[in-house]
Parts: structure tokens; sequence; C-alpha cells
């Protein structure tokens, strides 16, 4: 799966993107039930969390009203892959904490499915920076966390649900992830969040951009919702001052003992005029060609590196030479899977014949077509192989295609 920044954005232009909002303002970009579709589904999230042993305690969270749940009240004792203990995510545990209305936190998972990483990779290539994901799941009426501000862009895309947003007018500037910024308390962003600049209900499709330091806070509407953000951290100027602290190691003036002080005016002269130099020699190497070489490739390079493996192809085997395919068992057995993008939507029989309103016009099914479409939509999401499975005498594959060309159904 491969996207681009002018996928994410879709109708806004990069171009205009980058001309009215980037690091200026917030964006909501509307997008179909179908947009983001492939990146996540409920499927895919289960299948992640069934992965016990990449969880724990840090890497999933619960939080409950806006309050963290202690990890020992939802996690066991357990060893890691790395022969270390863990605190470990229990799956009963943690569905009686989701019973209560707890939001989940998975965090660190913009490597973990193809369309997690497409969305991380879309905006990297863009030129962007680091982007790490996580992975909100929330119910409706329960708020995970207060008014508050993030240390870097954050990029949120709906894939379940909807969430309200509350964009604040305040914005801190430019904050990174240092306690200075980190340590402020609750008292200190209510009152600096300002006035409440607009309310943005976010639907499944949809794309929300806030800058760095812009305050919000969020609140499922829809019985449940989930939402990927990206936060995307750029290259720093404190960035040029680590390479400049690298470079000026081999400038002897930087290793010299600072002059003396015995609280003469003489020696703060000195002192101003010694610091006066070094500032001078520090302007000179911000316009060495070489520094700025160095500068230069590392913005460009200011990225994760993720994904690339073909241990086959390392080696020069065909896939099919080494017995690859659907039938090494894994999501390729199960079939191509799709997620339903119109909820509620059914069948209904119209005289003789079975029809399914749909955004892409009236679709026409036999009597077994119907009863499997109506079987289909009243599930979130389903593979093909299942749809064979519960209904034999339908050709599973041309109905899915047939609801998905509708609008009804989307691929996963």
């Amino acid at each position: 799966m491969t996207l681009t920044l002018a996928d994410l954005l879709a109708p806004i232009t990069p171009e205009q993107f980058f001309a009215e909002y980037y690091d200026k303002q917030p964006l909501h970009v509307q997008g179909g039930a179908a947009k983001f579709a492939a990146v996540l589904s409920w499927r895919q999230i289960n299948r992640l969390l069934d992965q016990t042993h990449i969880w724990s305690s840090q890497s999933l969270k619960l939080v409950l009203d806006g309050t963290p749940v202690p990890p020992e009240q939802y996690c066991v004792r357990a060893t890691g892959r790395d022969n270390t203990p863990v605190q470990q995510p229990d799956a009963r545990m943690v569905a009686q904490w989701v019973g209560r209305g707890a939001s989940i936190v998975m965090n660190d998972v913009d490597s973990l499915t193809p369309g997690l990483a497409a969305v991380s990779d879309a905006l990297e290539e863009a030129g962007l920076g680091k982007a790490q994901a996580n992975v909100y799941i929330s119910w409706q009426s329960h708020k995970a966390f207060p008014s508050h501000f993030d240390t870097h862009d954050v990029w949120a895309v709906q894939v379940e649900g909807e969430k309200s947003w509350n964009i604040w007018e305040g914005r801190a500037e430019w904050p990174i992830a240092h306690p200075a910024f980190r340590s402020l308390g609750q008292a200190h962003h209510d009152q600096a969040k300002g006035r409440l600049r607009g309310k943005v209900t976010v639907k499944a499709g949809d794309l929300l951009y806030l800058p760095r330091g812009w305050y919000h806070d969020a609140l499922a509407e829809a019985p449940s919702s989930v939402h990927i953000a990206y936060g995307v951290s750029a290259p720093l100027g404190m960035d040029l001052m680590n390479m400049l602290l690298e470079r000026v190691l081999y400038e002897p003036a930087f290793r010299q003992p600072l002059p003396r002080q015995d609280g003469s005016a003489a020696a703060r002269f000195a002192l101003t005029s010694r610091a006066a130099q070094l500032g001078q020699r520090l302007s000179e190497l911000t316009r060495d060609p070489k520094v700025m070489e160095v500068l230069a490739k590392f913005v460009a390079d200011y990225r994760h590196r993720r994904g690339g493996n073909d241990l086959l192809a390392a080696r020069g085997i065909a896939p099919a030479a080494a017995g690859a395919g659907p039938a090494g068992g894994g999501a390729e057995a199960e079939g191509a899977a799709f997620r339903v993008l119109v909820p509620g939507a059914k069948a209904v029989r119209r005289g003789a014949e079975w029809v399914l309103k749909a955004p892409g016009g009236a679709v026409t099914l036999a009597p077994a077509e119907a009863e499997a479409a109506n079987w289909l939509l009243s599930r979130p999401d389903s593979t093909e192989t299942e749809l064979r499975s519960a209904h034999p005498a339908v050709e599973a594959a041309a109905l899915l295609r047939r609801l998905a060309q509708s609008g009804v159904l989307a691929p996963t």
C-alpha cells in the first residue's frame, strides 16, 4: 500500500496546505468513509492486540475519564521476548476496563501494518520530519485527556466512528519534548488555551492537522471512535547547535579556558570579548559549505527507517519457488477483507427482486445474494473466506466486488 501527501490531503492540494496551513493554523479535511478504510480496521486492531508479546504497560495504556488506569489493574507479570520481566496486558482485564468506558492507547504502531506504515511514509516522504503513531480507541461520552498541546505536529486520521474536537485559540510557542514544557500543570493549560476557536466533528475518512503547540481536546460522539494520531517532529534549530557542538571540538579557541574572573572590570571585559570572538566563529561556521552540506543532508534524511525486508529476493529466490502464497496461512489465507462503509444498510425485497440502496446506486440482488449481503452488512468487517463459509451457494468474490463498487464496502 502506497500513499502520498496529496492522497492524505485531497481535495486540499499540498501547495495550498504549505501556503495556508503548515505551522500556521489547524486544518480539517473531510473525506469519504472509504478514504482511510485500508489504513486500519477493527479486525486489524484485534489482530494486533492478539500479538501478546509486543505489548507492555508502556506500549498499551488504558485511560478512564482522564485518569490513567494503573498497569497492575490490567496487566499480569510475564516474561518478554528478550527474556526480561514485563507487565503484559491481559485480554480479560482489558475487556473489563473497556466495558467501563476506558480508552485504549496503542503506542508506537507506525510500522505494525502496511496501512499504518503507508501514512507514516507519506508524511516523511513529504519532508515533514519523523512520523510516530499512536492509536486511540474511545467510547461515547468518555474523554481520555483534558485540554493540552503536543510537542509535535499532529495528523489525526479517523478510521472508525467519529470524534468531536475542541480547538482552542491558544498556542504554546513551539514547545519541545523537555521537562520545561512537559511539567506544566493542568491549571496552566486551562488558562493558556484561551477561548474556543471552534468545534470540529471528525468522521471516518477525515483528517485533522494541528500545528505543534496548538491546544485541543476531544470526545467521542459515536458509540465508538478510532483515530491514529501521527506525531510528526521536524528538525529544529537545536539540531544545528548539536551539530556545531561536535564541530567546535576541533576548534582550539573553544577548547581554551575562559578568562578567569576576579570581579574586576578588566576581567569582565576579557570574558565579554572572548564570548564575542566565539560567537563570531560560530557565525562563520554556519556559512561553512561543509557544515551546510552536513546540515542539508541531516534535514533531508530526517525520518525513521521502516520496512524494506525481502529475504527471498536477497537470495535471488522467486516467491513461487519457495512455496509462498495464500496456502502458507495468515491473513492471505483468509482472502481479501472488507469493511462496511454504510452502517445500517440492508437489502430489502421490492416485488420479485431484492434491492440494496448504496452510494453508487441501487444494487439488484438474487435472494441468496441478498441474504449473504445482509449477513455481511451486519458485521463491521468480513473476509472472502468467511463469506464463502457462511454462504457457500453465493459467488463470494463477485458479490464482494459488486458491493465494493457500489460504495457499501471497502477493502481493508
